[in-house]
């Protein structure tokens, strides 16, 4: 009796070839998912700003949102800007870059410290030199201008930052290296003075 032949070579590498390309699909959704996430996050965060700045009161991006835009954060230089939100919570930092509890508000004295992730909102930390302007428009419509004073690598246990320190001074972190596949115990913290 001759065994019965369920797939023809040609059928099995059509299998194969279907499942590698629904493989490579599954993974490229994967990785593009944070990254649509964050710019369609920016272009509702973006509304709920202009309704703060409108009205005084803090709004809420949607309905079921844990936090709400404090600022807007500019690099004039590299064409970026981002909504900064309320608190620096993993839910938070999904959607953009964080005003960490316990700093002070921008352009007050001590030192200011927003928080994002380095392969979105704060990607572009990496191209500021020192001598760059930042600009932060806080949620009462005061825009305060920073100069890039310096940066450095540190440990997250041993940033260095102190809230208390400074005179207005204002401190981007985001962890390193930046392009990284995994998380690290390394910090990237861009200094800025205000002008």
């Amino acid at each position: 009796m001759k065994a019965a032949r369920f797939f023809s070579p040609r059928a099995l590498g059509v299998c194969v070839l279907a499942l590698c390309l629904g493989a490579g699909a599954f993974l490229f959704g994967q990785g593009a998912y944070i990254h649509v996430k964050a710019v369609l996050a920016q272009v509702l965060l973006s509304n709920a700003w202009a309704e703060t700045l409108a009205s005084g009161a803090p709004h809420k991006p949607w309905a079921w949102a844990d936090t709400w835009p404090v600022a807007k954060l500019e690099a004039p230089r590299l064409g970026e800007e981002t909504v900064v939100l309320e608190g620096g919570s993993g839910e938070a930092l999904a959607f953009g870059p964080g005003h960490l509890h316990g700093t002070p508000e921008p352009g007050t004295r001590g030192t200011t410290v927003f928080a994002a992730h380095r392969d979105t909102h704060f990607e572009f930390l990496k191209d500021l030199i020192p001598g760059d302007s930042l600009l932060v428009t806080r949620k009462d419509g005061v825009r305060i201008t920073y100069e890039v004073s310096g940066m450095s690598v540190v440990h997250a246990e041993a940033s260095g930052i102190d809230p208390l320190a400074g005179d207005g001074r204002l401190a981007l972190v985001t962890c390193y290296p930046f392009n990284a596949m995994e998380r690290g115990p390394l910090r990237y913290v861009v200094f800025a003075e205000r002008k």
